[in-house]
């Protein structure tokens, strides 16, 4: 069935499908992880424990892209806008997907707290989808563009031997620049104070705890 012929329940369904695979940590990539082309290197156990906090974080950083994108989906006004946000949750799921795989390969795990994150994430996606579709682009601009920053922080922050998870990140860094460019490019507006403040310091809350627990 076309996107464009589901009925509400049917997307209620989707939506909450697509819920459960996010918080499972069990999501699958359309695409092979650009971690594929590079060697696993020896790390100590506090390389690997940084490692996997920040490889956390950014899992998590990845549940809330996908349910913004869910929330933002589920209520916009624009047909073509919602099949813009199904694409680019798309390439999300991948990026989930490939910090989970990434996870498991320095024996750790995702956030404990990752349904709490997505139903916060949600929640504001389907608010920012009620102020209209540039409202909600703009969301789509202000997250990518804080998303980059800490992914740029964090190639700087890890061990220079692992380059796996180097790899995924610089992936997943130009793919969210061509999100908030896109985003751009369909009216997406500047978000006005204090939101993209209160935005930055949600994340760094997230990121303290998610590189822990």
């Amino acid at each position: 069935m076309n996107a464009r012929t589901l009925s509400p329940l049917d997307r209620l369904l989707a939506g909450i499908e697509r819920a459960l695979e996010t918080v499972s940590g069990a999501p699958e990539a359309a695409r092979p992880s650009p971690a594929d082309a590079f060697d696993e290197t020896d790390m100590d156990d506090a390389e690997r424990r940084h490692a996997a906090g920040l490889m956390r974080i950014n899992h998590t950083g990845e549940v809330c892209a996908q349910a913004l994108y869910d929330g933002q989906a589920a209520l916009a006004r624009n047909e073509d806008t919602r099949e813009h946000l199904l694409h680019a949750a798309a390439e999300e799921t991948d990026h989930l997907a490939w910090c989970a795989d990434r996870l498991k390969e320095l024996d750790s795990r995702p956030s404990l707290f990752n349904p709490l994150w997505y139903a916060g994430s949600y929640a504001i996606g389907a608010l920012a989808a009620l102020a209209g579709d540039p409202v909600s682009l703009g969301f789509v601009v202000e997250t990518e563009r804080q998303v980059e920053a800490h992914l740029e922080e964090h190639l700087d922050k890890l061990p220079p031997q692992d380059e796996r998870s180097r790899a995924v990140l610089t992936q997943m860094q130009a793919e969210e620049i061509r999100h908030a460019h896109n985003a751009r490019e369909r009216g997406g507006i500047d978000l006005p104070f204090p939101i993209p403040g209160v935005m930055h310091l949600t994340s760094m809350v997230m990121k303290a705890v998610a590189y822990r627990v």
